[in-house]
């Protein structure tokens, strides 16, 4: 009998994606019930994933529970400062240590709480203590004192921090969570996520799949279509570069004559015959329409100065060295001291990375729009959205938040958020048509939606690879 061929894991290679050759890929990612169960096996268990922020697990005996598909994780900070975390489940029958209910619509988004010393099981009451150690057992002699340390006591998650956040992964053989981040985690460590804090976050339970829902922020290209309000202020042309498993996208100019160090990352002149008017209109408007966040308050009041400050034929290299100048000056003088970020690595870590598998980070030297996603129970057609913004704030000034349900409509999320919705729903609807050939991404302002399929791909055994597309699919 013929031994079977080894299946290929993704049929779309990483230079490939350099070269931007034209691909597209299945829908069985988003629609599928039997794809869904798979990754709670392929891929939820095997993947780095982040949990939530260091700050929130501030002292000794905090913790919180951390749920994805059908897995729950307790995340406890240690009496010397270090971190623990364990599957949520009794080693005895099974049941969740910390009861978990379903994240549910207003209700619960985890459970957490402080001054822990012990989990103690609510069924038949076996204890462990914060090593994740089996304390006490009910009659132990019932079992002719065989059972052993290694059979009673918590199943460990490997835990780690990066960029102040924290995470985990189930794999007890992942490569370290520095190995994983890669190249990514090098560029974004320059911008010291781990010195911002909370301004707000929320999360909806919404009508698509999960990876629906993060692909509708990995890429700018949608802006001409669905925030056109956006286009008096600004052009949106973008490019998009895979790094492994993490992807990054990047403004771009459609005209190489028209391109300006200055514009790299997150900052860029606006359009328009005066510069220090279009500058100030792009960065509020993009400041109030994106639910006050993807930028500060400090910088759009650097930008409405510029009138004053500068002449009429201020150039749009001069506005904005002028503006971050002025930004960085205001801020230093409240107790924001923002971090030197050398000017190759503002132009390789442009607007946005795309954290393989479900978070996006849009960032600058003061602030982080930030997306994570995951699926909702066994319904390929829901996830969990969660949106939140950080910003480095003066020592002690840092608002309290917490996570808050919310509905996702314009005044809870901003108009721009709100338009995103829009669409997302109705992507999920329209991949199940009879008449949907199949996706057709533009490989060079969408390659990181191809990038996070080539990568899911090489963990679910193949199922769904990108593959080149040479010739129009037809019926």
């Amino acid at each position: 009998m013929n031994k079977p061929e080894a299946f290929e894991p993704s049929r779309l290679t990483a230079a490939d994606m350099d070269a931007e050759v034209l691909a597209t890929y299945p829908t069985e990612a988003f629609l599928s019930k039997d794809y869904l169960a798979a990754e709670k096996t392929l891929l939820w268990p095997k993947v780095w994933q982040m949990v939530e922020r260091e700050s929130d697990l501030p002292n000794p005996g905090d913790w919180l529970t951390y749920d994805v598909a059908d897995e729950s994780v307790i995340v406890l900070r240690k009496d010397d400062g270090s971190l623990k975390a364990f599957h949520n489940v009794c080693p005895h029958r099974g049941r969740q240590l910390v009861s978990v209910p379903d994240m549910l619509p207003g209700k619960v988004h985890d459970v957490r709480g402080s001054n822990r010393r012990n989990f103690i099981c609510g069924f038949h009451g076996w204890t462990f203590d914060l090593e994740g150690q089996n304390t006490y057992i009910l009659d132990p002699q019932d079992w002719q004192n065989k059972l052993t340390a290694e059979m009673t006591c918590l199943s460990e998650v490997q835990v780690d921090t990066w960029g102040g956040y924290i995470y985990i992964t189930m794999d007890p053989d992942a490569v370290p969570l520095a190995e994983w981040m890669g190249r990514a985690g090098e560029i974004l460590s320059h911008f010291q996520l781990e010195k911002m804090h909370y301004k707000w976050r929320q999360w909806a339970i919404y009508d698509c799949n999960w990876k629906t829902a993060i692909e509708a922020f990995l890429e700018p290209y949608h802006v001409a279509g669905t925030h056109t309000q956006l286009l008096a202020y600004g052009d949106y042309y973008a490019l998009s570069r895979q790094y492994g498993l993490h992807s990054v996208s990047s403004y771009d100019t459609r005209d190489a004559k028209f391109e300006m160090s200055e514009s790299a990352g997150t900052t860029r002149a606006g359009k328009g015959d005066d510069p220090r008017v279009s500058t100030y209109e792009l960065i509020r408007e993009n400041y109030e329409t994106v639910n006050y966040s993807a930028s500060t308050e400090t910088l759009v009041n650097a930008a409405a100065r510029l009138q004053i400050e500068l002449p009429e034929d201020a150039t749009p290299q001069e506005c904005i060295a002028h503006w971050l100048k002025s930004a960085k000056a205001a801020d230093a003088a409240r107790g924001v001291i923002w971090p030197e970020v050398p000017p190759e690595i503002k132009k390789e870590g442009g607007l946005a990375w795309g954290l393989f598998p479900n978070q996006n980070i849009l960032h600058g030297e003061t602030f982080a729009l930030c997306y994570r996603v995951r699926p909702y129970k066994d319904d390929p057609d829901k996830c969990v959205f969660e949106s939140y913004a950080l910003e480095r704030f003066p020592e002690g000034e840092a608002p309290q938040t917490e996570w808050t349900y919310a509905d996702p409509i314009g005044e809870n999320w901003g108009s721009v958020l709100a338009q995103d919705f829009s669409n997302m729903q109705f992507v999920q609807k329209g991949m199940k048509s009879s008449g949907f050939r199949g996706p057709l991404p533009n490989p060079h302002q969408e390659q990181k939606v191809i990038n996070l399929h080539r990568n899911l791909a090489n963990f679910m055994g193949g199922r769904g690879a990108p593959t080149k597309l040479d010739v129009w699919p037809r019926n």
